[in-house]
């Protein structure tokens, strides 16, 4: 795309759409996301050795001969995946908005 802008001569003007609010409230939106996924997912996975280290709540057995380490650790899996489907439906979302965001510059919402 930037190519086909440039063959064109179009000319963008990144500090105009860096200073729209909808620009702005993107970028809040999308950071408090990700900060709140980087969170979750460092703090689940740094309580499993935590956990394992310095208790002996996983050490007890859940089902048969398998230990509650191996079924929080299995979560753990089933976690990643989850957060990383819930990334890619929320990344197309913030795909849209940029690209709304985009065609406000375009019709003028962003010229100063």
């Amino acid at each position: 795309m930037a190519n086909n802008q440039a063959n064109k001569g179009v000319v963008i003007d990144y500090d105009a759409i860096a200073n729209q609010e909808s620009f702005k409230a993107l970028v809040r939106k999308k950071n408090s996301f990700l900060w709140s996924m980087t969170a979750i997912f460092l703090a689940a996975y740094m309580l499993l050795p935590i956990l394992t280290s310095y208790t002996t709540v996983l050490h007890q057995k859940a089902f048969g001969e398998i230990t509650w380490v191996w079924v929080y650790s299995a979560g753990l899996f089933i976690m990643t995946w989850g957060l990383c489907h819930l990334y890619v439906a929320k990344a197309n979302n913030f795909d849209k908005e940029a690209k709304a965001i985009i065609a406000e510059y375009e019709n003028g919402g962003g010229r100063r």
